[in-house]
């Protein structure tokens, strides 16, 4: 396919993906009143708990609205997510052999629920973050909290966990891809643990040490999982290889140390 060709194509499919995410934004702009009140849920709950004044305060005369707009864009990214993550496949799909488009199929299919269970696990751990931050509010102090600052708060925290979340199906995609062998990752895994007990830690301030092993637990195990995978497919590969007389994919040959 010609460079135009690319170009218009690639057009087409950046028109159709912002169309699904509008039409995600307007279903969510129905639903802005409910997402909200989950919103401010856990501020009420620490409000209660702290017997104190901690609000969510409209600072400006159209925060109220700016704040709808970003919501409603906000879940629009996540009810469109199939969407535009197809939209993404059918672009590249011409370039794939049909191996790799089976691939990639399974890859949209862990994808998306594996980032919105991210998205979930991060609504259920809020409420525990929230409360603690909120804490450090000294007694006969009044917190109202900017809108704007909350909102950019809690998009963070459901967009970074959805992406930790992500990680190990990239991991596999990577590993089955060639891209990277498995053996790679297991060197790595001292590092993987690190990284998932520091992002626990900062994602989730609370003063215990039980809170954030409960949350790095589930990030390790998952990358334990998208290693176990890789070993599996790698070693598949290599045992195929073998016996059509050609070299493991490292360049060894039966017999050799790699």
């Amino acid at each position: 396919m010609p460079l135009r060709a690319h170009l218009v194509e690639l057009r087409r499919r950046v028109v159709l993906a912002s169309i699904g995410l509008l039409v995600g934004a307007v279903v969510g702009w129905f639903f802005y009143d409910p997402v909200f009140g989950a919103l401010q849920r856990p501020i009420n709950q620490a409000a209660a708990a702290r017997d104190a004044i901690v609000s969510i305060n409209f600072a400006g005369l159209a925060t109220a609205i700016d704040m709808q707009v970003k919501v409603s864009f906000f879940l629009g990214v996540l009810i469109s997510s199939p969407w535009w993550l197809y939209q993404l496949w059918a672009f590249i799909n011409p370039g794939l052999n049909r191996t790799e488009r089976v691939r990639t199929y399974g890859f949209l299919a862990a994808a998306i629920p594996m980032f919105l269970a991210g998205a979930a696990f991060a609504a259920l751990t809020l409420p525990n973050a929230v409360r603690v931050l909120t804490e450090f509010t000294p007694e006969g102090a009044t917190n109202l909290i900017d809108a704007q600052t909350y909102l950019s708060f809690v998009m963070r925290f459901v967009l970074a966990f959805g992406v930790a979340f992500l990680l190990p199906v990239i991991m596999v995609a990577l590993t089955l891809g060639g891209v990277v062998r498995a053996r790679t990752w297991a060197r790595g895994w001292r590092w993987a643990i690190l990284l998932a007990f520091t992002f626990a830690a900062i994602m989730t301030p609370t003063p215990d040490i039980l809170s954030m092993v409960l949350l790095a637990l589930p990030i390790c195990a998952l990358y334990f999982l998208a290693l176990g995978i890789g070993v599996v497919h790698d070693r598949r590969l290599d045992r195929r290889r073998v016996a059509e007389g050609l070299p493991k994919l490292d360049g060894t040959v039966p017999g050799e140390q790699p």
